[in-house]
C-alpha cells in the first residue's frame, strides 16, 4: 500500500506534452519561413531569429528577476517569437521587433501568470500594439519583383482590382504582406501537418475561412482573393487554434471560427483598415470563457448552478 500514489483527478496519462506540441507547431511553421526567404530574401530569417531570441530572453530574464521557475524549455516562447515575426513586415526595424517581443512575453504572457494563463494571444496582441505605436513601419511593405506596390487588401479596398496579383501568385505568396502570411501553399502544408499530428482540429480554420469566403461572396467582395489575402490563413491555422485562448469543445471552436470570420469581413469591408484578422481573433479571445460555457457538463447527480 505504501507504493500507491494518491492524487486528484484526472488520472489519464498521455505522452503528449507542451514541448512536444510546440515542436510540431515549429515544424508546421517552417514551410512558411522557407517561402518567406524565397519571396523576401534572407532578412526574413534575421527578423524571425531576432523575434525568437527576443521572446526567449524576455521570458528568461523576467522569470529570473521574479525568482520564478524558468520555463523557456517548453518552447512556447519560441513559437510566440516565430508567430510575431510572421506578423511583421520584413523591413521592420530590429529595435521595434524587440519591443514587440517584450510586449508579447512580459506584457501579455508573464504578467498574467505565464504559460496557460494569458487570456489573449501574445503574438496577435503584440502586433496590434506595434501597429498602433509604429504605424508607418508596420505598413511599409517590401514587395517581390513584378507585383503591385500595394497589398491585395489595399487594392481591393480602393477598387484597384485590375492591379491585383494573379490567383497563382496569391497562392504561392508572390505579393506584398507580412513576411510569414503571404504563401497560402506553405501555410496549408503546415495546417495539414498539424491536423495529421492531431495538434489541432479542422473546426476553427475551416469555419473561419469558410465564413469569410461566404460572407464576402454575398457582399460581392472577391471571396477567393479575400481568403488568400492578409493574415487570414496564418491567423486561422496557427493563432485561432491556440490552446490557451480559444475554446476547447468542437462546438466552441465552430462558434469561435464563425465569430472571427464575421468580424474579419465587417472590419475589412466597412472599417477604415483593410485587414481585420488580428482584431477579430483578439475579440474572440476575450469571448472564449463565455463560449466555453456552451458545453459545460453537469456531474452525475449534480444540481443546476
Amino acid at each position: 500500500m505504501s507504493s500507491l500514489t494518491v492524487s486528484s483527478s484526472p488520472h489519464i496519462r498521455q505522452k503528449t506534452s507542451t514541448p512536444r506540441i510546440m515542436v510540431d507547431v515549429i515544424i508546421a511553421l517552417m514551410p512558411a519561413l522557407i517561402a518567406s526567404v524565397i519571396i523576401f530574401g534572407y532578412r526574413a530569417v534575421v527578423v524571425t531569429g531576432v523575434c525568437v531570441a527576443g521572446c526567449v530572453l524576455s521570458e528568461f530574464i523576467w522569470q529570473k528577476l521574479m525568482h520564478q521557475k524558468v520555463t523557456v524549455g517548453d518552447l512556447t516562447a519560441v513559437v510566440t517569437g516565430i508567430l510575431l515575426a510572421y506578423n511583421l513586415p520584413v523591413g521592420i526595424p530590429i529595435w521595434q521587433a524587440l519591443i514587440g517581443c517584450i510586449v508579447a512575453i512580459i506584457g501579455i504572457k508573464q504578467l498574467f501568470g505565464g504559460v496557460g494563463k494569458n487570456f489573449v494571444n501574445p503574438a496577435i496582441t503584440a502586433r496590434i500594439v506595434m501597429f498602433l505605436a509604429f504605424s508607418v513601419s508596420m505598413t511599409t511593405w517590401v514587395f517581390p519583383d513584378a507585383v503591385s506596390s500595394a497589398t491585395p487588401l489595399g487594392l481591393i479596398s480602393t477598387g484597384a482590382t485590375d492591379q491585383l496579383p494573379s490567383l497563382l501568385q496569391m497562392f504561392l505568396g508572390v505579393r506584398g504582406g507580412c513576411l510569414g502570411e503571404t504563401s497560402v501553399l506553405a501555410l496549408l502544408l503546415g495546417g495539414i501537418y498539424l491536423v495529421i499530428r492531431k495538434v489541432i482540429t479542422w473546426h476553427t480554420p475551416v469555419v473561419y475561412i469558410g465564413t469569410v469566403f461566404l460572407f464576402t461572396l454575398a457582399l460581392g467582395q472577391m471571396p477567393v482573393y479575400q481568403i488568400m489575402s492578409g493574415g487570414l490563413m496564418l491567423g486561422a491555422i496557427f493563432m485561432a487554434t491556440d490552446y490557451v485562448t480559444t475554446p476547447y469543445s468542437a462546438i466552441g471552436k465552430v462558434v469561435f471560427g464563425l465569430g472571427a470570420g464575421i468580424l474579419t469581413v465587417i472590419i475589412r469591408v466597412y472599417g477604415n483598415y483593410p485587414e481585420g484578422v488580428s482584431y477579430s481573433i483578439l475579440l474572440m479571445n476575450i469571448l472564449t470563457p463565455y463560449i466555453n460555457r456552451i458545453r459545460i457538463t453537469r456531474p452525475v447527480g449534480g444540481a443546476k448552478a
